[in-house]
């Protein structure tokens, strides 16, 4: 048996949404998604320095602790290298302290660059010019990022 329902007019409320309704919704949501890319670039590159200084000034406190400790007799270390570690692998090591069974570690890891994606950073040693982008090998003095790139208030990451 073939049950028809019969036809009821149509009320203003159950219409649905008019093409012209759609394209201006459309439009007014592409205009605040256009907004809202910007700022979450913006604080993505910003969230990034911050652990670029963050990373850098850790690299740099440990490598001052090393030289500290060899400063006060606790590390052995070779005469060329004026009491800095050799690479930044031995910040990451077990350090032996003298006269002692303890082992010592500047750092759990090497951090990576944010601004590179890699635990490649760059290198001074005490010979070294303080503007230079070669290492001289002989010991760390100071690190440095290898990211060409500008930060937002305008310096060069390498700069920092």
């Amino acid at each position: 048996m073939n049950v028809s329902i019969p036809n009821r007019p149509v009320r203003p409320a159950e219409r649905g949404l008019t093409m012209v309704e759609l394209i201006v919704t459309v439009t007014i949501l592409s205009i605040l998604a256009g907004a809202a890319f910007p700022i979450a670039v913006y604080q993505s590159k910003r969230l990034n320095e911050r652990i670029l200084r963050y990373d850098l000034w850790t690299l740099r406190d440990a490598i001052d602790r090393y030289k500290d400790g060899t400063d006060k007799g606790y590390i052995e270390t070779k005469l060329d290298t004026q009491g800095y570690p050799e690479d930044l692998e031995t910040l990451a090591k077990d350090v032996k302290v003298k006269n002692s069974d303890k082992k010592v570690k500047f750092l759990r890891a090497i951090p990576v660059d944010p601004m590179t994606g890699k635990a490649d950073w760059g290198m001074r040693s005490m010979q070294d010019d303080p503007k230079s982008d070669s290492f001289g090998g002989q010991s760390v003095f100071d690190v440095y990022s290898k990211s060409t790139g500008t930060a937002l208030d305008g310096s060069k990451y390498s700069d920092w």
